[in-house]
Parts: C-alpha cells; sequence; structure tokens
C-alpha cells in the first residue's frame, strides 16, 4: 500500500452552525464533516473555512489511504499510526466509507514522510 500525500493544506474547525458548514464542503472536494450531539466539526481546507467557525486549527496535511477498503480489513490505521507514533508525530485521523486520511501537523510533515518511507507506505 503506498500512500498519497494530498496538495491541500487543511484546518480542523469547529462550527457553530451545520448550513454553513455544508456550504463550505462544496467549494472543495476534500472536506470532512461530523456532527454529534455535543458540537459540529469540519475538516476543509484553509481557503473554505466558513464564518461560522468558533475555534480552528489550521495547517494540517493529508495522506490518503489509496482505493476503496473492504470494512472487514484489519489494523490499517494501527499500523498507520503506530509507524507515526514511533517518529514522535501526531495524528487526526478521518474515514469515509471508502478510505482512510491520516492528516498531520505541517510541521510534522517531514518526520512523517520520513516515517512513511522507512515503514515503506511511500516510495
Amino acid at each position: 500500500m503506498t500512500l498519497e500525500l494530498l496538495g491541500e493544506t487543511f484546518s480542523v474547525c469547529k462550527v457553530s452552525d451545520l448550513d454553513s458548514a455544508c456550504r463550505a464542503l462544496a467549494q472543495s472536494p476534500f472536506s470532512f464533516l461530523a456532527r454529534t450531539d455535543e458540537e459540529i466539526s469540519l475538516v476543509c481546507p484553509i481557503n473554505a473555512v466558513p464564518a461560522c467557525t468558533c475555534a480552528r486549527e489550521d495547517g494540517w496535511r493529508a495522506f490518503r489511504v489509496p482505493g476503496s477498503l473492504d470494512f472487514s480489513l484489519i489494523g490499517i490505521l494501527e499500523g498507520l499510526a503506530h509507524c507515526l507514533a514511533q517518529a514522535g508525530v501526531s495524528l487526526f485521523a478521518v474515514s469515509t466509507y471508502n478510505t482512510d486520511y491520516v492528516l498531520v501537523r505541517e510541521t510534522d510533515l517531514e518526520r512523517a514522510i520520513s516515517a512513511f518511507r522507512q515503514s515503506g507506505y511511500l516510495p
């Protein structure tokens, strides 16, 4: 499995309005929205952060696990997380129906790339 580094720089946001957050989703092919009984979270490119954002952390880069993953697969995220943990890099993971994304702080990007290369996840 070879990871793909996405070109965008992302922001992890807490938003106050679901409708505004949904409009932000339409501005980019890479946005992730989660709603719970306690919050609405949005991960989107920095240039797509909506005005209804009440907290944000900018400067995240994303690696995509290629292809569609079957729900019966075990240990995909664990392997990636372990690799980064060994390098002292924290992560923010997002999963979709098809695949997984691992976000790391832009300041840790080179260490993440090096760790993924050493583990065979990047050429």
